[in-house]
Formats: C-alpha cells, structure tokens, sequence
C-alpha cells in the first residue's frame, strides 16, 4: 500500500518565565504522518507535529466520506464486521492528513490530486525499491513508474482491486473522497475481518503498511478519534463536578493558544512554542488555562502550570493506573513519571478511558484517550 513513515517529534513540558510561571503542551503518542507525502505536500508544522485528534479537526467533507464507508462496506464484505469511521479516519490521518489544503467537491473529487513520490529505488520517502508502472498513468500521473494516489494512499494495482464507485457516479476513482473511502474500507476488511477484536484490527492496519510503527500510530489516532465520538456520560456525576465538566466541554473546538485562558475563559496567548508557534494572536486555552476555567466555575482557584497544578488536590500515584481515576480528576503526563516537576500535560476525566484537554498547537479543545499521551503520571482529586 505504502512505505513505512518516519516518526516525528513530540512536545515536551516546557516552563517559560513569561507573564506567567509557565504553560503546557503536548503531541499525540502517536504523531507522525506519511514520511513520503510529508516530503510531497509538507503537512508537518514546524515542530514536526501534524494537525489532527478528533472529528472536529477533520472536514467535513472527508468525515461524510468515512461515514458513509463504513455503512456502505456491507454490500461489499458483508461478513466484516466492527468496520467504522475512526478506522478509516485513522488510516487518512496518517496517510494525507484528511487531504487538508486540497479543494473536496460536493461529489468527492479532490483537487488538486495527492500523489506520493515516483516509487523508483531514489530512497525518496524512505523507498530503495523499484515499483513498476501498472496503469500507463491512469491513476497517478505517470508512467515512468509508480507512485500512491489519493487520500488513502493506493497503489494503482492495490487500487484495481479493491476500488469501488461510492458516490454512483460508474467510476471507482481514487482521487474521490467517498471512492477511497470505501476502497480503504474494503481493504482492510479483507475477506471478512472482525475489527472489533484488536489483534484482527492490527492485521488489517498491518497489511495496509508492513511497519509495526505504522500500526502503533494509526492505532493511537483511531484511539483518539473513537473517542472523541463518545459524548461522555454525565447522569450520576455530582453536582460541582458535572459543572466542572461542562465547564470544560463547553469549549470543545476553540483553538489551542500557547499560554492562554484563565478564570475567566479563553485569553491570547504568549510567544513562543517549542517550534516557535506563537499564543498571541490566538485566543484560546492551552491544556493548564483550560482546567484553571473549568475549576474556577466552582470556587476552587488552581495554580497556572499542569506541574503546579498536580499539588493541589488529593495525588492519585500513577501506579494504581487510570482505573483509580473518577470524573473531574485532573490527569497528569510527565517526561519522567514520579517526578512531577517534568509534568507536561493535563487534562479533565470525564470516565470511560476519556479525557477533555487543550492538547497543542494547531489543535483545539477536544476529548482525547487517557492512554492517547505518552507519560501518564496519576492524578489529582479537587472534588
């Protein structure tokens, strides 16, 4: 399907002695994208970080597109089941980054075409292998050799194998949002696939991309876009943490601004990021402005910084793990776990494995998987 991609950086906890003590950040676990199409359309930002982490950073568009796949993949593998959107989702992150800056038709066609660099053994993209033409350039632009084509990143003979017409319109073009959707879908089915049971979803992903590395990272997106499908669940929450809460959800998908909000809401930030990007013409949260508003709905005035903010309340060791958490706990991650002064993140608990957090740059508020970010350093209980 594609070639190993490379991983790139992740944000680490970062104290800046500007205005304030300081503010907090953090990448994915999983944050790396097509080392190849990097190359081509330069999606990274400078710190090496793609975009990305729920539905609302994915247009509308292609989110229709995956939808619709996994609905209509029945027809096609009707004996595969758990198929759903954050699985293809997941793929397109990794492999196009949700064809973002490209121009999607109300029929799916994308323009301009995302092509990958000519598989010809140049060590382009990570690639020392000859791959011959197949399709005379039919798909991708060339026949001097062969190159992936499309959102979902298929060879042209993958491609005349797995292709279907999604949107009716008799063309099965992977260049098409909905089309390679449901190519994907049809693809990591295979001949009947169970993708709800994890090891069988790891296959398909794996077939997709022979690189464990791959796998872990379309894995960690999928995690975080299942979860940000999920409203949380909040009849029995008690009062003061149920304000809490919808406190902080109430801002799901305002910008992350690098040293912004405060008790009173969102706020522009500061300058500067670990790669530079600058809070000051943004107004928004970053991941510790985020919990001293959601905090101060209910009286209870936090320290600015994620690492100060893990000794004001009850500290829940990290070596009891995430079950001992509860709904309202802030959640801690740390470049070395044990020693909160290297604390980098925080979110909010909201149960059932989520969290809301402002995660970085180029992102906004949204709900994340607890286990989405690497480090994860217990919590601390207000309520």
């Amino acid at each position: 399907m594609r070639l190993p991609g490379r991983r790139l950086g992740r944000w680490g906890c970062v104290v800046v002695l500007l205005l304030f003590s300081g503010v907090c950040c953090a990448a994915p676990v999983a944050g790396a994208i097509s080392a190849y199409l990097a190359l081509q359309t330069g999606l990274q930002d400078a710190g090496g970080i793609a975009d990305g982490g729920t539905a609302a950073d994915i247009p509308a568009r292609m989110l229709a597109a995956y939808k619709k796949a996994a609905v209509q993949v029945g027809k096609y593998r009707p004996t595969c089941q758990g198929m759903r959107w954050p699985v293809l989702a997941g793929i397109a992150k990794v492999e196009s980054n949700h064809a973002i800056g490209r121009h999607v038709a109300a029929g799916g066609d994308i323009r301009p075409k995302i092509y990958g660099v000519l598989l010809n053994g140049s060590g382009a993209g990570q690639n020392t292998t000859v791959f011959p033409d197949t399709d005379g350039g039919k798909w991708d632009g060339t026949a001097s050799g062969e190159r992936a084509v499309g959102p979902f990143q298929f060879l042209p003979s993958t491609w005349e194998g797995v292709g279907e017409d999604a949107n009716g319109d008799k063309t099965a073009d992977p260049h098409n949002a909905d089309d390679a959707a449901l190519g994907a879908a049809v693809y990591l089915c295979g001949r009947g696939r169970d993708l709800t049971k994890r090891a069988q979803l790891e296959a398909a992903i794996l077939q997709y991309n022979h690189s464990g590395e791959y796998v872990a990272n379309v894995l960690g997106w999928i995690d975080q876009y299942t979860a940000a499908a999920k409203d949380p669940d909040l009849k029995n929450v008690p009062g003061r943490v149920r304000t809490v809460i919808e406190a902080a959800l109430s801002q799901r998908g305002v910008p992350y601004s690098w040293g912004g909000g405060n008790a009173s809401g969102t706020s522009y930030g500061i300058c500067c990021s670990p790669s530079g990007k600058s809070g000051t013409d943004i107004k928004g949260f970053d991941c510790s402005g985020l919990t001293v508003y959601a905090y101060a709905k209910v009286g209870i005035r936090l320290p600015r910084t994620a690492a100060a903010q893990a000794g004001a309340g009850r500290r829940i060791p990290a070596s009891l793990g995430t079950g001992a958490l509860k709904v309202g706990d802030l959640v801690f991650y740390a470049d070395a776990p044990g020693r909160d002064a290297t604390i980098y993140h925080v979110g909010i608990y909201l149960g059932s494995g989520q969290m809301i957090n402002a995660p970085r740059p180029g992102a906004v508020v949204r709900l994340d998987a607890v286990n989405a970010m690497s480090g994860y350093a217990g919590g601390t209980r207000l309520l």
